[in-house]
């Protein structure tokens, strides 16, 4: 048995994150994936740049970009420092709208 387009090459961006394919495997095992967002003020932007910005792990490996680097990058991160950041940013701005 294969294992889901998820886990491999055929179901990963190679910019970073899920492709489309990747997200429907995902959906069909019951997961609720959607597409990065890449900019703006949006909560789930914030939770996940504060999420994976504290994930432990190098982000580079034998000098190329791991997996965590390039989805910050999908989703407007340059480096987990920077993920944090925006993610505080974002959440005091949608705090103030409140």
């Amino acid at each position: 048995m294969k294992t889901p387009a998820y886990a491999r090459k055929e179901g990963q961006n190679p910019r970073g994150g899920l492709n489309a394919k990747g997200r429907a495997a995902a959906r069909a095992e019951g997961m609720n994936l959607k597409p990065p967002v890449k900019s703006g003020d949006n909560p789930r932007r914030a939770s996940f740049l504060a999420r994976m910005g504290g994930n432990a792990g190098p982000e580079y490996k034998g000098g190329e970009p791991t997996r965590l680097l390039l989805s910050l990058r999908a989703w407007g991160a340059s480096s987990k420092a920077d993920a944090q950041e925006k993610a505080r940013k974002i959440s005091a701005r949608n705090k103030a709208k409140k």
